[in-house]
């Protein structure tokens, strides 16, 4: 009865391509005529004029993954931080030392940090030109690797993963600088046993596009993250279950409610680094149970859809080297169809626009780092832009109405240009970007001087003075202000002045595609 449901949802998803198709060809006849009387700025030539103010913004980001390394640091850039962590997976004669703490605190977190790998490394990708026209490439990857680096050690033997260093709760009875931390730092691993097929499938799609990264740059290395991908895949597809409920303790923090969406993300990324059919073949064959075709959801550190069915329009757009059947070609089509749903949800005068928003126009998703969903959602509408600019794509088409993709690229200008301080409460949410940011981030480092002799237990007097950090969490996008357009700068506030790094990875991806004039780029693998 299953089977039959599946086969009776694909013909009806079938159904509506056919018909969206046609509806698209003639909207887009219609609309050629139109053009005729509105010439279209996107016929202009295309231009690289770097944008000073996202350039100043991008180097100021890119700091932030400086701020939150783990381990013995190497051409340290940060005055206030120094080595830490050093003991980090000796129990198991392993080295975790490398990695990122995830947020203010010191736990080291491998699904988010994961999830931070593999935006960067999309970044990367799509925008490493822009980058490079700032001298931030190297920056990027260099950071990159260092969470790669703890990735590799990380994954010992091919169906053991160890996911976390250190016990958030015991973790959290200390307000401490990281340097001095003295407290027990246990290890927790998924495996046959106890799998983690979500945590497993997002590290492998960090390794299998970060291969992709340092292909050019060191072959051997790219190599070994891509073997890792691969096994991590193998691991995750085949012991299937959800780490929150093999390890319940992790539910209190990244709690896991799906692990379909990391599957069609691993595959996706092993697809563009491998060009091995059969990982097409997967997202084609698990979609319809995986996909959640038709229903667009928002891009998150749980939830990877959107950001699948971008990725996946990419091949649709451009094409494939090999050939594509007939039910991956549907497929791929539907993965677009959702894509251009959601991305027709973040146009603010398209018939589906999306109510959540504040008044001033900010996606507001959750209470909870709100700018994680707004920055996300405007990365995915940038690199849609540039998908649509470089495959000759004109329209974007949502229910009648017809877009450029300059409106998308135009959502995410205003969406940033928000966050930079164009906004009612006139202050970056980035932090060290302009002249009035949040001085109380909730971020232990930066909230204790590093001269003073605090310990775990006296340092929270740090935690609730009202007095601004002592030291700058330079470039942390915190996360953000209430539906209401306000901000209360109190490391208390937790859900608003807490930064993470994967907000960090999704902005530097944001401000990258934006940095020049241009939305013309050219994408990291024409399939």
């Amino acid at each position: 009865m299953e089977k039959e449901t599946h086969k009776d949802k694909r013909w009806f998803w079938r159904g509506v391509v056919i018909f969206s198709f046609v509806a698209f060809v003639l909207a887009a006849v219609l609309f050629s005529f139109r053009k005729y009387f509105h010439p279209s700025d996107s016929s202009k030539a295309v231009t690289h004029q770097v944008v000073d103010k996202y350039a100043n913004a991008l180097s100021i980001a890119m700091q932030f993954f400086d701020v939150q390394k783990s381990g013995k640091l190497v051409n340290n850039k940060i005055a206030w931080r120094g080595d830490s962590a050093m003991g980090d997976g000796s129990e198991v004669n392993l080295d975790l030392t490398k990695g990122m703490y995830d947020a203010g605190d010191h736990v080291k977190f491998g699904f988010p940090m994961a999830f931070t790998a593999t935006v960067l490394s999309w970044s990367i990708l799509e925008y490493g030109n822009n980058m490079k026209l700032v001298n931030e490439l190297e920056n990027a990857q260099e950071s990159l690797k260092w969470i790669t680096d703890f990735l590799i050690n990380a994954h010992p033997s091919d169906n053991v993963l160890y996911i976390q260093v250190g016990d958030p709760k015991l973790d959290h009875t200390c307000w401490e600088r990281p340097e001095v931390m003295t407290g027990k730092r246990p290890l927790t691993q998924v495996n046959a046993t106890y799998p983690g097929t979500d945590v497993a499938a997002e590290t492998a799609a960090a390794m299998a596009a970060a291969s992709l990264v340092f292909k050019s740059i060191d072959s051997v290395y790219s190599e070994n993250l891509l073997k890792h991908a691969q096994q991590l895949f193998k691991f995750a597809d085949t012991y299937r279950g959800l780490y929150s409920i093999s390890i319940p303790e992790v539910q209190e923090f990244y709690n896991s409610t799906a692990f379909g969406d990391e599957l069609l993300w691993a595959a996706s990324w092993l697809y563009h680094a491998t060009g091995d059919k059969s990982y097409l073949s997967y997202v084609a064959t698990n979609g319809d149970t995986f996909a959640n075709w038709g229903n667009p959801c928002w891009f998150s550190w749980e939830n990877k859809l959107a950001g699948v069915q971008v990725l996946l329009s990419r091949v649709n757009l451009f094409g494939s080297k090999e050939d594509i059947s007939t039910e991956e070609s549907l497929s791929l089509q539907l993965y677009r169809q959702t894509a251009e749903t959601f991305l027709c949800g973040l146009l603010p005068e398209s018939p589906t626009a999306t109510s959540q928003r504040t008044p001033d126009g900010l996606v507001w998703v959750n209470q909870w780092n709100p700018l994680q969903y707004s920055v996300a959602s405007s990365f995915l509408a940038v690199v849609y832009s540039d998908y649509m600019l470089s495959s000759q794509t004109p329209n974007l088409y949502c229910i009648g109405e017809l877009y450029e993709p300059t409106e998308l690229r135009n959502f995410a200008v205003l969406q940033l240009d928000y966050i930079l301080g164009n906004n009612p409460m006139e202050m970056s949410y980035l932090v060290g970007y302009g002249s009035r940011y949040p001085q109380q981030v909730h971020h232990r480092g930066a909230s204790i001087p590093v001269d003073v002799n605090s310990n775990c237990s006296d340092g929270f007097k740090w935690l609730h003075t009202r007095e601004p950090n002592p030291n700058v969490a330079v470039g942390a996008l915190v996360g953000g202000p209430s539906l209401s357009d306000t901000y209360m700068d109190s490391r208390n506030n937790i859900s608003q002045s807490e930064t993470t790094t994967y907000n960090t990875a999704l902005i530097v991806g944001l401000i990258s595609g934006l940095i020049t004039s241009s939305s013309l780029v050219e994408s990291f693998v024409r399939n």
